[in-house]
């Protein structure tokens, strides 16, 4: 989706993405789109070409289970929206973010959105981290024994 609401349908390669500007795709007629990184407002990976790519839900009804950063972007317009980002700083450090939205049972899998057209990036929670022993079970096990049980 273009930062001007209009769409494209295509392929192109998910690998190279963040890393190249302009973003070239294949459209299903066999012609090479390229687009600037600045006039994109996001990238959305669907199963498979349909009307509706954009998820119905634009938000989480409860905590998600994914493992992951819950996020919530806003973008210039001001619309926002959910999704959950790999708990990786390295993938942070690239020209946009990829997220899995909230509805997972909408055609979308997957979306790119481009650091460009976005204000504002703020995370909800951190989900499927590895629990921290109490500090009480950690001092327990650091007590000598008695009588050598």
């Amino acid at each position: 989706m273009l930062a001007d609401r209009k769409s494209l349908r295509g392929y192109l390669n998910p690998a190279r993405l963040g890393q190249l500007d302009p973003v070239d795709v294949l459209t299903p007629d066999g012609e090479h789109v390229q687009f600037p990184v600045a006039k994109l407002r996001a990238i959305y990976f669907v199963r498979e070409f349909s009307d509706e790519f954009e998820p119905q839900r634009k938000a989480f009804l409860s905590r998600p289970k994914l493992d992951g950063l819950w996020v919530k972007l806003r973008f210039h317009d001001g619309d926002t929206l959910e999704g959950v980002i790999p708990n990786d700083l390295l993938s942070l450090l690239d020209n946009g973010l990829q997220i899995t939205p909230p509805d997972l049972n909408s055609s979308t899998d997957r979306i790119f959105v481009p650091r460009a057209a976005l204000t504002e990036v703020t995370v909800l929670g951190v989900v499927g981290i590895a629990r921290r022993k109490p500090a009480a079970a950690a001092a327990a096990a650091a007590q000598p024994r008695l009588f050598h049980e």
